[in-house]
């Protein structure tokens, strides 16, 4: 199993859509093996057509907002005194976050099925909040799937997704999380996908929701890469990239362009949710020694019982509180091209409190994971070392948690 060379990871899979020979697939009913062909036919086809990428650079520059900026946070590198801290300020997007990048692919690409229907499940609310977003510009009518958990503690996100005209339906199965929405989301496209299209949050589900997810966010790194060689004049000799990991798409899109480097010049860090300190629940299945399952219609390591059952998951991030994991993630994990680690939901609002305190930025509970991975290594690190850590969303729905556990 060995990762190829100039070849995109999206594209390293067998013809049966297996990454490794066994992470991903397609396990889905008969029922979508038609829509499923159909719509992987149609993205291979758009994904080199000109017209329709003039067509996607035009709304990631005009309706996104890219690039965005890249930027040194100087006073916590002074306060740390080790390696230089940088962010990629990825949350300056179009409301807010990096899922507006496969929601508007998504929606370009309904709009050539022929599809008036968009729909699309939700944990932190960003990736309904930008498919509703997108939905709205593009004349789609939206549905979204959220937990009945989730629609309580990201109440900001649920009331811009009412505010742009979509429908959210509440989700009470299971842990009434982001996992149970997935699967709610899933059934309801089985019965309705001549009409409707379905948009999947992040690189997980069945291998072309993999594939276009990480088309689109691949956007960031593609940004990234171009600013790093003009600030540093070339790749630097020691950089690593550090990305919050709950599905994976945000720490894909980070590390696409920088996958083909070695990893002793350009690390990747993916930082998933420990949960609450002294408790046996977590969201960390690369990190914790989960084994391959299957979830939402892939293969991949996923949270799970003795008897193969899911387990329930705990984190203070919402997008974060997800029981698998992407099969590329997977993928990269057991070509050692990826190191995973964990962080829990203290060590996530201390580095919060810290960003606060040091930097005009006000990274959200996910990115604030990938932080304080970031400001545990840093002093232990020389001043030619270059960290970045991608800010893949603000904390302005997180406010309610915020002021819940920190008192302000």
């Amino acid at each position: 199993m060995k990762l190829k060379k100039k070849i995109p990871l999206i594209d390293q899979h067998n013809k049966s859509g297996f990454w490794g020979g066994k992470f991903g697939g397609s396990y889905i009913p008969e029922t979508l093996k038609k829509p499923v062909e159909d719509l992987t036919n149609l993205f291979e086809k758009l994904r080199n057509d000109k017209k329709f990428l003039k067509e996607r650079d035009y709304y990631f520059k005009n309706y996104i907002g890219s690039p965005t900026s890249f930027i040194k946070l100087q006073n916590l590198t002074n306060h740390l005194k080790g390696a230089q801290i940088w962010a990629k300020m990825v949350s300056e997007a179009n409301g807010g976050a990096h899922k507006i990048y496969g929601a508007t692919v998504h929606c370009l690409l309904a709009k050539r099925a022929g599809k008036k229907y968009i729909v699309g499940d939700t944990g932190a609310g960003y990736a309904g909040k930008m498919l509703s977003m997108a939905a709205k510009k593009f004349g789609l009518k939206c549905k979204i799937f959220m937990g009945a958990k989730d629609i309580k503690r990201q109440r900001p996100n649920v009331i811009a997704m009412k505010k742009n005209g979509a429908e959210i339906v509440p989700v009470y199965s299971g842990s009434q999380t982001l996992v149970d929405a997935v699967s709610e989301c899933m059934r309801y496209w089985v019965s309705n996908c001549d009409t409707t299209h379905m948009c999947v949050g992040s690189t997980v589900g069945p291998n072309i929701f993999v594939k276009i997810c990480g088309w689109s966010t691949a956007q960031i790194s593609k940004e990234l890469k171009l600013q790093v060689k003009s600030e540093f004049k070339k790749i630097p000799k020691k950089i690593k990239l550090i990305n919050c990991v709950g599905g994976g798409s945000s720490a894909y899109g980070f590390w696409s362009e920088f996958i083909d480097y070695n990893k002793k010049q350009v690390e990747l860090i993916g930082v998933e949710a420990g949960g609450p300190e002294g408790s046996k629940l977590h969201a960390a299945p690369l990190s914790r020694g989960a084994k391959i399952g299957i979830l939402h219609g892939a293969a991949s390591y996923v949270c799970q019982s003795s008897e193969g059952q899911i387990n329930e998951t705990e984190s203070i991030s919402a997008g974060l509180d997800y029981p698998g994991v992407s099969p590329m993630h997977c993928f990269l994990k057991d070509t050692k091209r990826a190191k995973y680690v964990s962080a829990t939901d203290e060590e996530a609002l201390k580095a919060y409190v810290l960003i606060k305190k040091f930097e005009k930025i006000n990274p959200s509970l996910e990115p604030s994971h990938a932080f304080s991975e970031a400001i545990k290594i840093a002093p232990k690190l020389s001043k030619d070392t270059i960290i970045i850590v991608n800010s893949c969303g603000d904390a302005k729905k997180d406010k309610d948690i915020l002021k819940a556990k920190l008192g302000k």
